[in-house]
């Protein structure tokens, strides 16, 4: 087995954001299922189930000596603007063929961040495993990405459906990812051009405005985003504290995420993020809000002048009152933490297109709810989005199943004590192989 690496949504997130404010003026796209595409061959004692259900594509596989339990797989992002409907194959299928395990997985009904539609479609398709193949004994419940904020979604809307869950690389914090993104931009306009705006004029944004803002924030001509003046430095702090704080493989993190070649070319894709308006699928109006931000460059409370010239002077944006809020799968979904099964997490320290902050987020409200009890989570120390081996997911699933079975918790991580998050050595208990800059243990 391979690592698990859904780099595609790294292209793909872009047509999202750039098509923001679009979608509620557009008719409904025409979304297809290719049904010569779903046919696929079984592992060897398997039997392999394909078809379209509600509109969505499915995958089925089954073992001969079914263990009578149902892993269902939620996919990442595909786009907002691809008509095609696709199925992933599950990422651990091999281990879950290998000890008894059947799993599913949905094209789901429409593409684009629509975290509603995956989680409904997912449902369906445990219903539809059970007409086709017999009621499983548990279902558990997985997904990277987008996935992960399906998978978080669908155990708090369906919890008799589902024994346990592993949300990866996910977008556990709801909103606040995409407040995240809003937050770098602004901030980067504000250090780097001396003003700041949103929504930006799309269409000179990144062949303007983007290298103005590097201009501003290097300290030599083609620094960015390695040699950084004063300025850069600052906005380098600030997202490291924005995206989950102090950590290891940050650092790697940012000159990664800062230098990747992506739509419009190297070194922008950040910034591309911050092209939308603020509106999202099923949420009408502007969902993103910097209103109660503290922008700071350190740890300390106390603001320095240059952070209180920062908060004075950077643009506010106001969220929308029909925007983000907890309506159920009305629109984009807001994650409680109200949990009631065992969920187990895995997120890698130096990703910054879905930072470790949907992490802490999401242990902060789990704990508000009183149900630290059933999370579990772990850090892995790589930069790319969904950079698992093999042993990472295959652990962290047996894991979840013997806590499921026997009662006992699996270790984790810390994520809500800053000092513990900030430690040398974070990330290292579960790191299992090599990740790309991911910084090795001490």
């Amino acid at each position: 087995m391979h690592k698990l690496k859904l780099s595609y949504l790294i292209v793909l997130l872009h047509v999202l954001l750039l098509g923001w404010g679009t979608a509620a003026a557009q008719p409904p796209p025409a979304y297809f299922v290719d049904e010569s595409k779903l046919p696929f061959t079984a592992l060897p004692g398997a039997t392999a189930l394909w078809g379209v259900h509600t509109s969505a594509g499915y995958r089925i596989e089954v073992p001969d000596n079914w263990n009578g339990d149902l892993v269902i797989w939620a996919h990442g992002f595909r786009g907002s603007t691809g008509l095609e409907l696709t199925v992933d194959n599950h990422p651990l299928r091999h281990l879950l063929i290998a000890q008894g395990f059947a799993w599913a997985a949905s094209s789901f009904s429409r593409n684009d961040y629509d975290v509603t539609t995956g989680v409904q479609d997912s449902h369906a398709l445990t219903k539809r495993f059970n007409g086709l193949v017999g009621k499983p004994n548990r279902v558990y419940m997985t997904g990277a990405s987008m996935g992960g904020h399906i998978t978080a979604v669908s155990i708090e809307q369906y919890p008799n459906t589902y024994a346990a869950a592993l949300p990866i690389c996910g977008a556990l914090g709801d909103y606040a990812l995409f407040d995240y993104y809003l937050d770098f931009n602004v901030a980067a306009q504000q250090l780097g051009t001396g003003s700041s705006t949103f929504p930006v004029d799309a269409a000179q944004y990144i062949g303007v405005t983007v290298p103005q803002i590097k201009a501003g924030l290097e300290a030599v001509p083609g620094g960015w985003p390695v040699v950084l003046n004063a300025d850069g430095a600052n906005l380098k702090s600030l997202t490291e504290l924005r995206s989950g704080g102090v950590r290891p493989n940050f650092e790697e993190g940012f000159s990664f995420w800062n230098s990747i070649s992506s739509a419009t070319g190297p070194g922008n894709f950040l910034f591309e993020l911050g092209l939308g308006d603020g509106t999202l699928p099923r949420a009408p109006g502007n969902s993103v809000d910097n209103t109660g931000v503290v922008y700071q460059f350190d740890e300390n409370p106390a603001l320095t002048p240059d952070e209180q010239a920062l908060n004075e002077a950077i643009v506010r944006v106001s969220a929308d009152p029909q925007g983000p809020g907890p309506n159920g799968l009305a629109q984009v979904p807001v994650v409680s933490g109200n949990i009631t099964i065992p969920v187990l997490t895995l997120h890698n320290l130096g990703d910054l297109f879905v930072p470790v902050h949907n992490e802490i987020e999401y242990a902060s409200r789990v704990a508000t709810n009183g149900k630290s009890d059933l999370l579990v989570q772990r850090a892995i120390r790589g930069v790319v989005h969904c950079d698992f081996t093999a042993t990472e997911l295959s652990t962290a699933f047996i894991d979840l199943v013997a806590w499921v079975e026997t009662g006992v918790k699996p270790a984790g991580d810390d994520w809500l004590t800053p000092a513990t998050v900030a430690h040398p050595e974070f990330g290292c208990a579960f790191t299992d192989g090599d990740h790309f800059l991911g910084t090795p243990c001490p």
